[in-house]
């Protein structure tokens, strides 16, 4: 299991209360660094997200690396643990990941249905973008 992944369920495993996970999901997303308003355009809005993310991406050394950000803090907080995970990795790493550990901390049965729809959406963006890559990448080989 990726070291994240593992450090991830550890840190949730010291809540046995929700509001605890919640706070620290929010917590998770005033960490995450500020994105350039460049990329706070419609071309970067994550659809089918109630709130509005910004996801934008980029390859560095092989590895493709996301920023992002959202005008909620809930869902800032979603997906800073989901660019915690993906970013920096190759984009073999980030199709092949299951994305299991987000059952694992409870979090998708404590979300409403448009939550639970915008994470799949962010998801579904970030394995896009490093199916991208990783086609470019073929593609220049």
């Amino acid at each position: 299991m990726n070291g994240v992944i593992q450090d991830i369920i550890e840190e949730f495993e010291l809540f046995e209360d929700q509001m605890d996970k919640y706070s620290h999901i929010v917590d998770m997303g005033k960490s995450l660094p500020v994105l350039e308003d460049r990329y706070k355009t419609e071309d970067y809005v994550v659809k089918g997200c109630q709130s509005k993310v910004w996801l934008h991406a980029y390859e560095s050394d092989g590895k493709v690396v996301y920023e992002a950000d959202s005008n909620t803090a809930i869902t800032k907080g979603i997906v800073a643990m989901l660019v915690r995970v993906l970013s920096n990795r190759i984009p073999d790493e980030i199709l092949a990941e299951d994305m299991q550990f987000i059952e694992t901390i409870g979090l998708r049965s404590h979300l409403s249905s448009q939550r639970s729809n915008g994470l799949n959406s962010m998801i579904r963006e970030m394995k896009l973008f490093a199916k991208a890559i990783k086609q470019k990448n073929e593609v220049n080989s």
